[in-house]
């Protein structure tokens, strides 16, 4: 009966370990579902970026005295490709975005471009990558928010600041390619 207080206090002294560590691990989990969905991001835009300079031959082919369109194109993959966070990526993704639009609004006042069945399926694969790059940042946006959630909500956020969890950014889409979601497409007939 004397040790009796002594187990409590040792059981209590258990419980908030096993307590402390949980909520760690959630964190832990929830912070490694962030860097894995920002690696789904880094792939689909790798495999945009390779496939530019193809595009971009294809319309010099078609197009080649309009360099400086294909030049604004190639600076802006390469721009892309040097971004370092999420915040530089999504804004150097959005200036590569437009200078796409402008590169395939080009490609409307070349007919033998637009119907170059290479054109054709380099613009198919794109559009592909595209909806990729779209799923993935949802899909890392949605990790992000749960994950900085988590990391400022009571009691998580006792540990999280003094464990080195800090807030993470979210994947923006930029205000070109902002400015583009918000336009209905055109459709010809």
């Amino acid at each position: 009966m004397e040790m009796l207080p002594v187990y409590i206090v040792l059981g209590v002294i258990a419980l908030v370990i096993i307590w402390i560590i949980a909520i760690y691990n959630g964190l832990v989990a929830k912070r490694q579902t962030v860097n894995e969905a920002f690696s789904g991001i880094d792939v689909q835009l790798k495999l945009r970026r390779e496939l530019i300079p193809n595009l971009v031959e294809t319309v010099k082919g078609y197009a080649a005295h309009e360099k400086t369109t294909l030049d604004a194109v190639i600076a802006a993959r390469n721009a892309a490709a040097n971004a370092q966070g999420p915040a530089a990526i999504g804004a150097a993704e959005g200036v590569l975005t437009g200078a796409l639009g402008k590169m395939f609004a080009l490609a409307e006042a070349y007919p033998d471009l637009k119907a170059s069945q290479n054109f054709v399926q380099l613009q198919t694969e794109l559009s592909s990558i595209e909806d990729k790059v779209a799923a993935s940042r949802r899909f890392y946006n949605s990790a992000v928010g749960d994950y900085n959630t988590a990391i400022q909500q009571f009691p998580a956020a006792m540990i999280a600041g003094g464990a080195g969890f800090t807030a993470r950014e979210f994947f923006d889409v930029g205000e070109t390619e902002r400015a583009q979601l918000n336009v209905a497409p055109t459709v010809k007939f």
